[in-house]
């Protein structure tokens, strides 16, 4: 039942026009393209979230990325937020390979489902408020149709707030590695976006990425 209506949810996702300078933005961004990517076929529409039906965690993130998802066609791929994030999967058992390069690739989630607080690629990565609210409704929508999941990790502070808004959840504080419990049977787990302004900068390392999942597994185990 879930499988279908995620199904029917990510249609309507992709078909989303609300917010007209990202409809705008993501258009222009695959008809000009970046240069070593530019015979491909960018996808430039708004992405459907991904994962197993069935999860026990949900994974957060902040938008996709403008050469990333934005051009495969699936969130955290084809960029180097997509290799970090695929390769905790991978190690932590939640994924059947440690690469995300391209839709139709062949990797398959165990237990995770991926989502984000916005759905377009935002010029800067940085989606306005407005931008914000009008995805939420659909994180609202999996937050129902996802019955199994136990743990919700948050990557950065924009799918923090986004994910505590729409829970209606309050009074908590991000903080890289944090963990609260959130109504009675879910916890939130917080981390760092795996963006390469931060993995570079050192501000995110690979062990407090590591720690993140592992504790998440926990949760869910």
């Amino acid at each position: 039942m879930s499988a279908s209506q995620l199904q029917r949810l990510n249609i309507i996702v992709t078909e989303c026009k609300l917010c007209p300078r990202l409809t705008a933005y993501i258009k222009k961004v695959g008809e000009t393209k970046a240069k070593k990517f530019i015979d491909e076929t960018y996808w430039a529409k708004p992405l459907p979230s991904f994962g197993d039906p069935d999860a026990k965690l949900l994974i957060v993130g902040l938008a996709p990325a403008a050469h990333g998802g934005n051009r495969t066609g699936r969130m955290f791929t084809g960029d180097s937020s997509g290799s970090w994030l695929a390769r905790a999967m991978y190690e932590m058992g939640f994924a059947n390979m440690p690469t995300s390069l391209f839709k139709g690739d062949g990797l398959l989630l165990k237990d995770v489902y991926i989502t984000a607080a916005v759905r377009c690629a935002p010029p800067k990565n940085k989606p306005l408020h407005l931008e914000i609210f009008n995805c939420s409704q659909y994180l609202a929508a999996e937050l129902e149709i996802l019955r199994n999941v136990k743990a919700v990790l948050t990557l950065g502070k924009i799918a923090f707030d986004a994910y505590c808004r729409t829970a209606r959840v309050k009074g908590l504080r991000f903080r890289h590695g944090a963990c609260y419990a959130v109504g009675s049977d879910k916890t939130l787990l917080v981390s760092y976006h795996p963006s390469r302004q931060n993995t570079n900068t050192g501000r995110l390392t690979w062990q407090m990425w590591i720690d993140i999942l592992e504790a998440a597994k926990l949760v869910i185990s």
